[in-house]
């Protein structure tokens, strides 16, 4: 018989601590899941994660003292760094980017449903991006400023280019990730069944060289500029 896996090991991140003790509680109702430690700022973080070892850290972003940003910068850049997930409230989207650049592997929105977050943390836990096909468009508009004719020529070029190495299929699904459907959405609008359409996401993930949905979704539209 196999032995069961441990739990998912969770350090919350949060200079509210209501937000942290409401986390708590929904994370720890869960018998695959448990929160290790808590903290109230980047450096208190950086702290508990190098002393527990997490398989995901739940980073809010705005912070006083050192920020989820920075925090999670220096997390990301240590030899064996744990998952990271952004909590947001969405006052600073420009943020929400920098963190998917450092290489966060998702963001959830504080107020997104219970169920939804614990769903993150396991998807995180296993490697993989998360991201709300809400909050994508959100952060697309946040991405998409004025830019000159000549940088708008070339990322158009630079992302038709990439999005040449996809099938049909991978493109179809791309452009339906850049207009914020998620994966049953999708499924429905290319009449194909929800696995294909995390197998096609897949493909895009590794083609693309793109860590998140978003980065897929700005690839489109830059490419349909």
């Amino acid at each position: 018989m196999e032995s069961e896996r441990e739990p998912v090991r969770v350090v919350v991140v949060d200079d509210e601590q209501l937000v942290r003790l409401a986390l708590r509680l929904v994370i720890d109702g869960e018998p695959d899941l448990t929160v290790v430690a808590e903290a109230a700022d980047g450096d208190a973080a950086l702290a508990v994660v190098e002393e527990q070892r997490p398989d995901v850290v739940l980073m809010d972003i705005r912070m006083p003292g050192r920020d989820g940003l920075d925090a999670t910068r220096e997390l990301l850049a240590r030899p064996t760094p744990p998952g990271v997930l952004m909590l947001t409230t969405f006052d600073s989207d420009d943020l929400v980017l920098g963190a998917l650049r450092a290489g966060a592997l998702g963001f959830v929105l504080k107020d997104t449903p219970p169920a939804q977050i614990l769903d993150a943390v396991r998807t995180v836990a296993d490697g993989n991006p998360v991201l709300s096909p809400a909050a994508t468009a959100r952060v697309i508009a946040a991405a998409t400023g004025p830019q000159s004719p000549e940088t708008r020529r070339s990322s158009r070029q630079a992302a038709r280019k990439q999005l040449s190495t996809l099938t049909e299929r991978e493109l179809d699904t791309a452009r339906a990730i850049a207009d914020g459907l998620g994966n049953p959405e999708i499924a429905e609008r290319l009449r194909i069944s929800v696995g294909t359409v995390k197998a096609h996401t897949g493909n895009l993930f590794a083609k693309l060289a793109a860590e998140n949905r978003v980065q897929i979704a700005l690839l489109v539209r830059d490419a349909e500029e």
